[in-house]
């Protein structure tokens, strides 16, 4: 079954220094953070923070080339998780046909926000990603897991590098 997820911040870890994506679904009974890097994190962050930027980005430059072919973003689903690394599928319509396209999580929630089109992640990844340690570097998994617990509402505000 496919949750839909929401970003509920873009923080940087405190333990490794990487930028890490913070979905939620709409009940706020699901959290799955997600690493990525500083790059695919800043495209994340023009987007939330509304920025325009002079000349399109990749993500931009995508999203045009998909509307140019009269084609559409349906929704982007984060599919799999597999040694501690997550997997994510764009579904587009095209001539009336679905497609699936794998992506990297950061580059197709990167690419919803521009559609907006909704993100979902598959409830198994979820009950996965409890099981693992996914920090990309083993570092004080307890430690991490209780500073993530722990965030106030407040912490997940605007992404700062």
């Amino acid at each position: 079954m496919q949750i839909e997820m929401t970003i509920k911040g873009l923080m940087v870890d405190p333990i490794t220094n990487m930028p890490i994506i913070i979905l939620r679904d709409k009940d706020g009974q699901r959290v799955l953070p997600i690493w990525v890097g500083v790059f695919e994190a800043n495209a994340i962050a023009l987007q939330i923070e509304n920025v325009t930027t002079p000349r399109p980005m990749t993500h931009d430059l995508l999203r045009n080339v998909i509307q140019d072919l009269r084609a559409h973003i349906d929704k982007i689903v984060v599919s799999d998780l597999k040694e501690n690394t997550f997997y994510a599928l764009i579904y587009l319509t095209v001539n009336g046909d679905v497609v699936a396209i794998d992506a990297r999580p950061s580059d197709a929630i990167a690419l919803a926000l521009r559609a907006r089109a909704p993100i979902f992640v598959e409830e198994r990844v979820i009950d996965h990603a409890k099981t693992v340690d996914l920090a990309p570097e083993k570092g004080d998994a307890e430690r991490l897991q209780k500073w993530l617990e722990s965030l106030d509402p407040d912490d997940m505000g605007k992404y700062k590098m």
